[in-house]
Formats: structure tokens, sequence, C-alpha cells
């Protein structure tokens, strides 16, 4: 799927009609008891974030979103049907978190049972104008996929008379974009199934809320002493006791306001050069390490930084259980890349294979934990704690041949930030690209320069490889 705005993701007129959860499922949760399993570190850091921002005085949305077309005018209660099979499917959907209040401010957890859910449908009317309806769409969504409100999720759908295209979007602290890239394809399983009468045949999933106690608990043992507390420690040192930013100049005044954001997005190069980069870069661990090395050139040219630094993520779906679930499964690895004594590319690639080596394994634990053991005051004062580069190949997920004629998105809410977050996608048809950056014209040409020298990068290597069938 392509990473976008909503407002480029070929939003057409049509019927809107959207489903919530419903008033008497809202309700039964109200009066719901605590649930023992604990948040992740990842979703209270969100939350303490989110919180933190507003009461600064920002409203910063934070959703993701997937959309994606049905064939022809959609039965409605069919698609309600699998919606509502689809929350069940997936148990972090059905819960959420109180504030306790008194000392240390705690995140409590509640569940609901899924005989306790219910699906509202409500016809919001017609749409004539398509910049009207993607407007009445992100601001619907920023209301209701709120980071501080309960529930955080809603579903839509534009209705037309020869397609239905579904625009979903969810809170930041239930999904990640692999449980977004894996939407269409269950949503258009489970809508034939209830449109022809079908039982769904889906195998149970393994549950986000039942990973966030393993994986607390775990993160629970470390102490400071840990040799991954000192690793984090040292290379927060060697950021200025600071996580790391993007190495350019983007345009930012210290202590400024929190800026706004643009997204640029783009088809970075077709699928023969995709492959034929992939092939260079495999005997040192494939395209992410190459996609680093390129970056820790690139901003060595722009900034002059002699030293490229930055946390990779990586997904923490250790189990196969894990592999169809809907969470956050995200962590992060911090690398340094010694730019300076690495001239060329091939260079760049060994020193980014090691650098990966070595630092893979701490992304197994969460950032929120060690910082917590490092006593460090990281009051966040954006939504994004550091700049990433993230890579991710979706050519294996089911029917990702098909997302193209399915206008099939995963949406990026683009609002407040300042700091640089870019997405590589490999697709069956190329490498798709898309950053965040703040809204200057300094980030924006430079982020411009960035993307163009990728690109150039990118195709030099695939010119130098060997012949590749794709």
């Amino acid at each position: 799927m392509r990473m976008s705005d909503i407002q480029r993701c070929e939003v057409r007129p049509g019927r809107l009609v959207e489903w919530t959860l419903s008033p008497a499922t809202v309700a039964t949760a109200k009066a719901l008891p605590e649930d023992s399993r604990p948040p992740a570190y990842i979703q209270e850091s969100h939350l303490r974030t989110a919180r933190s921002v507003r009461e600064d005085g920002l409203f910063v949305p934070t959703w993701l979103g997937a959309a994606f077309d049905l064939p022809g005018r959609a039965d409605l209660d069919a698609l309600g049907a699998a919606l509502r099979d689809w929350t069940l499917r997936h148990e972090t959907l059905r819960s959420g978190f109180r504030w306790a209040g008194g000392p240390g401010d705690s995140i409590r957890r509640f569940t609901l049972d899924a005989d306790s859910v219910s699906l509202h449908r409500e016809d919001a009317g017609d749409f004539t104008d398509a910049a009207a309806l993607a407007q009445h769409l992100q601001d619907r969504f920023d209301t209701t996929a709120d980071a501080l409100r309960w529930p955080n999720l809603i579903y839509t759908a534009v209705v037309r008379d020869d397609s239905t295209s579904v625009y979903m979007a969810f809170d930041h602290s239930n999904v990640d974009a692999f449980s977004i890239y894996r939407i269409p394809a269950e949503i258009h399983e489970l809508y034939a199934a209830h449109r022809s009468g079908r039982t769904p045949d889906h195998a149970p999933v393994s549950s986000y809320v039942d990973f966030c106690e393993a994986e607390r608990a775990d993160a629970d043992r470390l102490d400071a002493d840990h040799e991954i507390v000192a690793r984090w420690r040292e290379f927060i040192r060697r950021c200025d006791g600071r996580l790391p930013s993007f190495p350019v100049d983007l345009g930012l005044e210290p202590g400024g306001a929190l800026p706004t954001q643009k997204l640029m997005r783009e088809m970075l190069v077709d699928a023969d050069a995709a492959a034929a980069f992939e092939a260079y870069c495999r005997p040192c661990g494939g395209t992410l390490v190459g996609l680093l090395a390129a970056t820790a050139l690139i901003v060595q040219e722009i900034g002059g930084a002699s030293v490229y630094r930055t946390v990779v993520p990586f997904h923490t779906r250790a189990r196969s259980a894990y592999s169809d679930s809907v969470g956050w499964y995200v962590g992060g690895a911090p690398i340094e890349v010694p730019v300076a004594r690495t001239p060329d590319f091939p260079a760049a690639l060994t020193t980014v294979r090691n650098a990966l080596h070595a630092a893979r394994p701490l992304a197994r634990m969460p950032l929120a934990r060690v910082l917590r053991l490092l006593g460090t005051d990281f009051r966040p004062t954006s939504p994004d704690m550091y700049s990433i580069v993230s890579y991710t190949d979706t050519r294996s997920i089911p029917d990702s041949p098909h997302w193209t004629e399915r206008n099939a998105y995963g949406l990026i809410r683009v609002s407040y930030g300042d700091q640089v977050c870019a997405w590589v996608t490999r697709l069956h048809e190329g490498l798709w690209f898309a950053a965040r950056h703040p809204d200057t014209h300094v980030a924006h040409k430079n982020l411009r320069l960035y993307a163009d020298r990728l690109r150039d990068i990118v195709l030099s290597v695939a010119d130098r490889a060997p012949h590749t069938r794709r």
C-alpha cells in the first residue's frame, strides 16, 4: 500500500456512511473493572506524549488509517457485519485505557468481551465535492480516532453505483503500519463471506493485549545496570543528551513552537530497479541496509554530518502467532555510521550491516522502559521522539498484487512535528517513498534533495547489480 495523506488517496464523491462503536458498547465499557494486563510501554509513552502536547495547548492528531475499494454498490449490512467480525478478531480494538490519578498518575486498561461489542451505523449524507469529502473525513478522524478518548476508531464507506471506498482510522496506540497493510484482504474476505451467507473461516489470531503484558513483564526485569541500558546511555550521550534528529537543516528556530508538517510522497524507482538494488545489497542484508547506507552518505553531503546516528524501527512480532495480529509491534535499534570513514557506497553498506547486527537485539526492549531507567527527563514536546527512516517489503502480504486496482492506501495524518519520518515501501510496482517533515522552505528544499539523491544512489547501484529477474 502506498503511504499517503487523505487528501491524495483518490477520494471520490458519494454517499458517506459511518460505523462507530455503539452507545450501548460505550456504556458497558464505562462500567468495566480494570483489566490487569498493563499497556505496552510504547502505548503508555504515546498516551503521555499526547497529553503533554495537549497540555501545552496544541491538538496533534496521530491516527493511522487504511483506504481501499470494494466493487460496486456495497451491501451495507454485509459490510457492517464484516467490520464487526474484524473488530472482534483483534482484541486491542475493544480495549482502552483510563487515567487512574494519584501518585504516578498511572494508566489502567479495560477490555470488553466480544459479546458486548456492537457497531452503530449512521448515514452522513451525500458529498458531491471530493475535496470537501476528504476534509470532512479528516476532521471526523481527528475527532474520533484521538489518543485521549475512547473509543478511538471509526470506519466509513463512500458508496457509489460503480464502487464503494472504505476508509478506516485508528489512534496509533492500537495499530502499526503492518497492521494497516493487512486490513484490505481481511475485510474483503469477511465481506465476501457475509454477502454469500457463509460463515467466515478465519483462524484465531494472538492478542496484542496479551503481548503487551508479556513484553512489559520482560522489560520490567531490566535494571539500570543492564547492558542494553548502558548501550542506550552511551548512544544518547553521543547525541548530546537527546534522541537523534534528521541531521540536516530543517529551518527550525531553537525553542520555537512545534511547526506544522508537510508530506512528500512519490514513487522512488520502478520494480526492476528495486529488484536490482536489493540484489546488490543482499550480501550485506538487503534493501534496508542499502537505504540506510545511502542516507548516511546523503546527510553528510547535505548537512556535513561526520557521523550519522539514527534509531531504526524493527517489528517485534518475534513469534509467528503475532504475524496476523493488529497492534503496535515496533521497537527501535540505535545505530551509528561514521560517514567520514566510509568514502563510498560499498563501504557504507558494510558499516551499516555491522551496526545493525550489533544493535538489533536492543529493539526488543521498549525504549520508554530504557529512558525510565536512565532517569533522563525526556518530557515529550513533539509526537515523534526521534527521526526515522523505515523500510517495509509488503509483497508477501495477502492481496498486495491487487492494491493498485483497489486504490489501497495506508493513511498518515500529517499535522505538527519537528522531526523527519520517512517510510520506504517495497511494492510490486517498485519502491514508494513518503516522508513527513516540518513545513519550512529549508526543510522542503533539503528533503527534496534527500529524495532525489536517494533515487540517484538506488539507480546507480542498481546499474552495477548483476542481472536480476523480478
